[in-house]
């Protein structure tokens, strides 16, 4: 099952990054990429889906809230490309913008009533094909991406890329308890739940792994379009938790439908988050170190 598609969700309110996010939207917050040049960092998510093989995105945003990302995905104007003259490595950069530009489409959340229901405005995106599903304010090291497309082309079901999650930290994550496979690092599912807590969380442990370790959600899944009926469903009978249509219960429904067809798959590599303070703190001085500027940090 080969993945063209990617949906990335970005229609969060950044309310934790306030109020730098009173004037920029969160995933347009920049970074210093391993390249050296500064972008937004939906920009370099985006280029990394581009990378791993990726043809057609989607960018989920808040109601009216697509003019920032399409200000930036975009060919420079005759009036920008006089100014520029001479500035060869900026205009290079201008039309690697048009490119992505070219492959990138917008979707609206009407209404901010929870991660599935984001996810399931980009149904008509999907068109019944697989997709590639992505947080707008995680950025990663390592391959993940091309570790979940070789893990869906290969099982030609659903896939969610997980990691060791230490006890202390399941009462923010999904948690899946799996079973092993013969493959390598990929798990059959025997259990899910968001955000449990340390009490609840006894019974997700997954064999074989550490004392007070868990298999926690990476943050990156690959999906059929069956995700979109579980998440009509949800939807449709209006089934909501904390008010919210969330993407864990439509994982859920997708797991109880067929498990057979849904796995999780261990990745190596690293999650960056730039949703939080500290957390972006973290996020600029990783990828500060891995490029051309990172004598300053020493």
């Amino acid at each position: 099952m080969k993945t063209r598609k990617a949906v990335i969700t970005a229609a969060g309110r950044g309310t934790r990054m306030f109020p730098a996010t009173r004037a920029i939207q969160k995933e347009m917050l920049p970074l210093i990429d391993t390249d050296g040049l500064v972008k937004p960092t939906i920009q370099m998510i985006a280029e990394a889906c581009v990378a791993a093989g990726i043809e057609e995105i989607c960018i989920v945003v808040e109601n009216g809230g697509g003019q920032a990302f399409r200000e930036h995905f975009r060919a420079f104007t005759d009036d920008e490309r006089s100014v520029f003259a001479g500035k060869d490595w900026l205009l290079a950069e201008g039309e690697k913008l048009a490119r992505l530009a070219e492959r990138i489409s917008y979707v609206e959340q009407p209404s901010p009533e929870g991660f599935g229901h984001a996810v399931y405005q980009a149904k008509d995106f999907a068109g019944g094909e697989p997709i590639l599903l992505l947080l707008g304010d995680h950025v990663y090291t390592g391959d993940p991406l091309g570790q979940m497309l070789a893990a869906g082309e290969a099982s030609g079901g659903s896939v969610t890329g997980v990691r060791v999650e230490p006890e202390s930290g399941v009462s923010v994550t999904g948690i899946i308890k799996g079973q092993a496979t013969q493959t390598p690092g990929l798990y059959e599912i025997l259990a899910l739940q968001e955000k449990p807590t340390v009490a609840e969380v006894q019974v997700l442990k997954t064999e074989g792994l550490e004392d007070d370790t868990y298999l926690g959600h990476f943050g990156i899944h690959l999906f059929t379009a069956e995700i979109f009926d579980c998440l009509g469903e949800l939807i449709a009978t209006n089934t909501r938790v904390k008010n919210e249509f969330q993407l864990t219960s439509g994982q859920e429904l997708l797991w109880k439908r067929n498990p057979a067809s849904y796995r999780a798959l261990l990745l190596s590599g690293e999650r960056w988050d730039i949703g939080l303070p500290d957390e972006y703190l973290k996020t600029l001085a990783k990828f500060g170190s891995l490029g051309p500027h990172a004598e300053v940090l020493k």
